[in-house]
């Protein structure tokens, strides 16, 4: 990867914000990313976050870290936090605006143990495949202290496979419907186009009933979306 988002962070956390990142999936047109929206404080967080940290407690895992704002609001109650993130750029500014803990690293490297896991702004996003959620929700099980809790957000996309009349219209013999090419461009510059997974939530039930995980509907948004928490 070419860390493009990491580099569209540093230029808005350094003064130099000119423009947004540009987001396309395989079955949708462009969109845009307003980078202040990747800074946003506790206020400004869509509903389903702001149950997630409402309900974070002990050491708390933030996954997919971004800027940090999910793991400075949890300092700020004096919650202990480590976040991580793949991209080199978003830890940086993570630590620029105050992270204490912030960390390059892949979720499945993590070793240490928690009690909560927070995986929010679609956190299946990064299990890529449907045939990967297992092993992800294994991993992640194994990161959990008794009695910890994984707090998971999604959404439930089939309504974008919808025909006028409600029919679907999916070819049901090709990958599942959730699983998309993701493609992000900043400054003219194209990022490697990446696997992201928005998995439904029965999907995620039978996936953590599998693996020997209690799986619970928590809140959902006003667009298919939802968190859910798993213990």
């Amino acid at each position: 990867m070419k860390d493009i988002f990491g580099k569209a962070l540093l230029d808005y956390q350094n003064g130099n914000y000119t423009e947004d990142i540009i987001t396309s999936t395989s079955i949708s047109e462009n969109d845009v990313l307003p980078l202040p929206y990747l800074f946003r404080n506790y206020n400004e967080m869509p509903k389903l976050e702001q149950k997630a940290l409402q309900l974070a407690r002990g050491s708390v895992l933030d996954v997919g870290c971004g800027s940090g704002s999910h793991s400075l609001y949890l300092q700020n109650k004096d919650i202990e936090a480590k976040a991580i993130d793949i991209s080199k750029g978003a830890i940086e500014v993570a630590n620029q605006r105050g992270v204490l803990n912030a960390n390059v690293l892949d979720i499945l490297d993590e070793t240490k143990t928690f009690d909560t896991i927070l995986l929010l702004m679609n956190g299946t996003g990064i299990f890529q495949k449907i045939e990967n959620v297992s092993t992800y929700l294994s991993h992640l099980k194994s990161l959990l202290i008794p009695g910890g809790q994984i707090l998971i957000d999604s959404s439930d996309i089939k309504y974008m496979y919808e025909d006028e009349d409600g029919s679907i219209w999916h070819d049901v013999n090709n990958a599942y419907y959730g699983e998309l090419d993701y493609f992000l461009s900043y400054k003219n510059e194209q990022e490697v186009p990446m696997k992201w997974l928005y998995l439904d939530f029965n999907s995620l039930l039978t996936a953590c009933t599998s693996i020997g995980l209690k799986c619970e509907l928590v809140l959902e948004g006003n667009h298919f979306d939802y968190l859910a928490r798993l213990s």
